[in-house]
């Protein structure tokens, strides 16, 4: 017998005829002596209609208030998988993230969770119970309701496995597992029967939306064993998220090409070259909360240097206005630019360790395509660039092809 969480996306539970899936499969695991705890997502579509709403209300919600509102999707779930799971025979129990009490910090719509109370489920288990958890919230100390950001269901997943030191946390999602890169992009990219810890952190830090970043940060920290499977299929295997030292290595080089749509990218000029600078133009940034990526400072002839960033989409209106208003005339920067309409395309490897020329290899690629880059970043097993938003595809497919990531290992 196992203690095993699985975690069901917003596609997995989109309608009633899906959610009766989730029950037939949850029974079958049941039905094998299994202790299962089911993390659900709101029902395909009830998030962004959710946000919706808040926004005849309000242009720019009020992130207690959206936090309040958004979460309802997930409520509206674990009560229908709930139903249907007793509707099956079995004893089920539901529970909101305040219900379990996944206590978290106060940072409204992008939430961290600090600490999860495990004992009430953990009783439940122990009684026969099949418990359903609301994903994507929590609550903080104060009381207020939380949402975790985007994804977030996979964080709650995870982070239960972990608080229950359960033997298998399952990702079920609308994909058989994680692959060389997005194949809606490339036909060609291959699912992956394991990779690594290290690996698919790059993959989900840089835009592959298999897995959110915090999910697999919490499973390589405590030791969770995690699993992407399809939620359509029955036999799947999917693919296992390890530690190197378990893993075969698929690829002796590259793993997967990533890539992001929603890069915007803002350069301060004419900046003064002094000590403190960078600070005095990310503090504010930091303060409101936007999230900075990709960092550049290039040195001019003239003493003053240009401070290029790069910021999620959905932040770019708020970073040039925080600039332009608090910032540029503060330090006296001749001006601030921004670009909107970039992406960022990175190679992910464990075996770029070892192996030299990758981004020589990378680099003339593209330029043989005619797409320059823009900004470098790179890690042990990743490099990244950004480039303009209209070579996107064409990049991941140059890319995947050449480090032959649409053949077999062998």
């Amino acid at each position: 017998m196992a203690l095993i969480v699985q975690k069901y996306g917003g596609t997995s539970v989109s309608n009633p005829e899906r959610i009766k899936n989730v029950v037939r499969r949850v029974a079958k695991f049941k039905a094998l002596g299994h202790q299962i705890v089911v993390v659900v997502s709101a029902m395909s579509g009830e998030t962004n209609r959710l946000i919706a709403l808040a926004k005849e209300m309000q242009a720019y919600p009020d992130p207690r208030e959206l936090d309040t509102v958004v979460s309802t999707g997930e409520q509206v779930t674990i009560g229908l998988v709930s139903m249907g799971l007793m509707q099956a025979g079995l004893k089920a129990k539901s529970y909101t993230g305040a219900q379990v009490r996944i206590l978290t910090d106060s940072a409204f719509t992008k939430a961290r969770i600090l600490s999860i109370d495990e004992q009430n489920i953990s009783n439940d288990l122990a009684n026969g119970y099949v418990i359903v958890v609301a994903g994507f919230q929590g609550i903080d100390q104060t009381g207020n309701i939380t949402t975790l950001g985007r994804g977030g269901s996979d964080t709650t997943g995870v982070a239960i496995a972990a608080a229950l030191h359960a033997d298998e946390c399952q990702i079920y999602t609308d994909v058989d597992g994680v692959y060389t890169t997005d194949p809606r992009l490339v036909p060609e990219a291959r699912r992956l029967k394991t990779i690594t810890f290290e690996e698919m952190l790059e993959m989900a830090s840089l835009g592959s939306k298999v897995l959110q970043i915090r999910a697999v940060e919490f499973a390589g920290k405590y030791k969770v064993k995690l699993r992407v499977l399809s939620s359509f299929e029955e036999d799947c295997e999917g693919t296992l998220i390890t530690f190197e030292e378990n893993n075969k290595m698929e690829q002796a080089i590259i793993s997967g090409i990533a890539f992001n749509r929603d890069e915007a990218k803002i350069t301060v000029r004419g900046v003064p070259d002094k000590p403190g600078i960078a600070y005095q133009i990310l503090g504010p940034i930091s303060e409101a909360n936007v999230d900075v990526d990709m960092i550049i400072q290039n040195l001019g002839v003239d003493g003053s240097t240009d401070f290029s960033f790069t910021v999620h989409r959905n932040e770019f209106d708020k970073a040039m206005e925080i600039l332009k208003n608090k910032v540029q005339g503060h330090i006296g920067a001749l001006s601030v630019v921004g670009d909107n309409k970039t992406a960022k395309v990175s190679v992910v490897g464990v075996g770029m360790r070892s192996h030299v020329g990758i981004a020589s290899k990378m680099f003339r690629s593209l330029a043989e395509e005619g797409i320059n880059i823009q900004m470098i970043s790179t890690s042990e097993i990743k490099i990244s660039v950004v480039i303009d938003e209209k070579y996107l595809e064409l990049a991941v497919r140059v890319l995947h092809k050449v480090f032959d990531l649409d053949q077999e290992p062998a």
